[in-house]
């Protein structure tokens, strides 16, 4: 007997996992085998029956299958955010049905909300300046809202694509406002997990202001300085890349919305040019303005440069910073060994025992994709021609992933190493005992010769600089005790000033 398995029968007992993928097969499977006939410009197309895209953007997937990655998410969802106000918008102005408008703007909720996501199939990187992005958008919401209204997909008759909406719009200005308010929330998680690295890097130097080290200048021995001092400095780079992620963003605020093809605002009702940002401003949250000059916003990047070289500068500097934990960690018997990074997994398959600085070595890699990624957006900024730069889709497709990927480090970065990071206290005060270098706190008691002269006999002896200068007289033990005292020679400013001051007292 022939027994016929339903859906039920299939799916009974299966991982969630499980039945999502039987699903998608079977709608997959139906996609494959019925479609229906879409035409455009070009001519006709076959488009699966039951997907939400259309011809250009299916032509989209079959020109452009560069990088396998699709879209950014969040990209999506703003680009659908504009798509409602633009509805919204052009619905005011008395020029869209409020029956369509109404329809549109809840199909843009759904993408909004992240449904429909799988219908989003052009490529991040794709010839045109995003225009099969843009239209990949128009044709998912022109379905799913004509749709609502009670029409098949790909019949187009209540709402089309093109006419309603993408009604006062041009992909040269929704794509760059997409890419500005796409960049505006990447950055905000970046920006709080630099506020969190910066808090924890302070805690270290407050937890390690009295741990003397030896601190160097082209890796050769130079002064003493307090490990809390070096961390101190740490938090403050990050401070100041902080503050210039945070200025850099605000660029992003001014957009080209409403100036459509090259910012003379043709196709566009005086209704729309003057309310579609204010429109999107309320939807997004974010303080957007028009820019004054919609010709210069419309053909050039900058803009989206200098955000990007102000990630990469904070990517170069964490990079610095964990080039120096490395060696600061290297050992533990043959190197600085000053600190102790946490030991996160097995540092070799053939050298037992043996822990790398796994964490400070990811963060260097993201920095390197990051420098990469700056030059090509920097190129693509270049290259632009005339009333527009066509180049937009790897400008975006590079910045997203560079904010995205520096966040990313970031959190691992604190997690898995800022905060179990400990100190060899003993270890950094014989190496500042031993080195030659502090005979420069002598220069200004003994002059530079004599100094450069016993720091040269210490290295060649194996003499400290205290042992040598008594030896030959040149100072009273009482005297250089106070100038070799290790805490004086890191004490700067107002710590200097206050310890003079208790010197005195007593």
């Amino acid at each position: 007997m022939n027994i016929r398995r339903t859906e039920k029968d299939e799916i009974r007992g299966r991982s969630k996992s499980d039945v999502h993928r039987i699903r998608r097969k079977k709608r997959d499977d139906k996609m494959k085998t019925e479609t229906r006939l879409e035409a455009d410009s070009i001519g006709t197309m076959e488009v699966p029956a039951e997907a939400y895209y259309g011809v250009q953007a299916l032509r989209a997937k079959q020109n452009f299958p560069i990088t396998g990655t699709k879209l950014h998410p969040v990209f999506i969802r703003n680009l659908a955010q504009i798509k409602k106000a633009a509805a919204i918008t052009n619905s005011n102005a008395g020029l869209l049905p409020e029956d369509k408008a109404d329809a549109i703007v809840r199909a843009c909720d759904e993408v909004i909300a992240g449904k429909l996501a799988e219908e989003f199939i052009v490529d991040a990187i794709q010839g045109g300046a995003g225009t099969s992005a843009n239209m990949n958008m128009n044709e998912v919401i022109a379905n799913r809202a004509g749709e609502i209204l009670g029409c098949p997909k790909g019949s187009y008759k209540m709402v089309h694509p093109n006419d309603h909406v993408n009604m006062a719009q041009s992909t040269n200005d929704v794509i760059p406002t997409a890419g500005k308010l796409t960049v505006l929330d990447l950055l905000a998680p970046l920006e709080k997990a630099l506020v969190r690295l910066e808090k924890e890097l302070a805690k270290k130097a407050e937890e390690f202001d009295d741990v003397i080290t030896m601190g160097r200048t082209q890796l050769q021995d130079a002064v003493p300085i307090r490990l809390g001092q070096v961390f101190h400095g740490y938090a403050s780079m990050v401070s100041r890349d902080r503050k210039r992620i945070e200025k850099a963003h605000r660029e992003m605020y001014t957009v080209n919305l409403g100036g459509t093809a090259v910012g003379t605002a043709i196709n566009v009702s005086d209704s729309y040019f003057y309310k579609i940002v204010p429109n999107l401003e309320k939807l997004t949250g974010y303080p957007l303005k028009q820019a004054e000059d919609l010709f210069d916003a419309t053909e050039n990047l900058d803009g989206f440069v200098a955000v990007s070289g102000v990630v990469k500068t904070c990517a170069v500097d964490l990079s610095k910073m964990c080039n120096d934990l490395r060696l600061m960690s290297s050992g533990p018997k043959t190197g600085f060994g000053e600190i102790n990074l946490p030991a996160k997994q097995n540092g070799s398959s053939i050298m037992p025992g043996k822990v790398n600085p796994v964490i400070p070595e990811v963060v260097s890699q993201v920095a390197f994709h990051i420098v990469g990624h700056d030059t090509t957006i920097t190129m693509a900024a270049e290259a632009g021609q005339l009333e527009l730069n066509a180049f937009e889709p790897v400008v975006f497709c590079n910045l997203f992933e560079s904010i995205t990927t520096l966040g990313k480090a970031v959190d691992t970065l604190i997690v898995n190493c800022i905060t179990g990071i400990t100190a060899n206290r003993k270890h950094c005060k014989d190496l500042m005992e031993s080195s030659a270098g502090i005979a420069t706190a002598l220069c200004p008691h003994i002059g530079y010769k004599a100094s450069a002269a016993i720091a040269k006999t210490a290295v060649k002896t194996g003499k400290s600089v205290r042992e040598l200068v008594l030896e030959q007289g040149l100072m009273k033990e009482k005297e250089l005790e106070e100038v070799l005292d290790p805490y004086l020679m890191t004490e700067v400013g107002e710590e200097r000033k206050e310890d003079e001051v208790r010197r005195k007292a007593c």
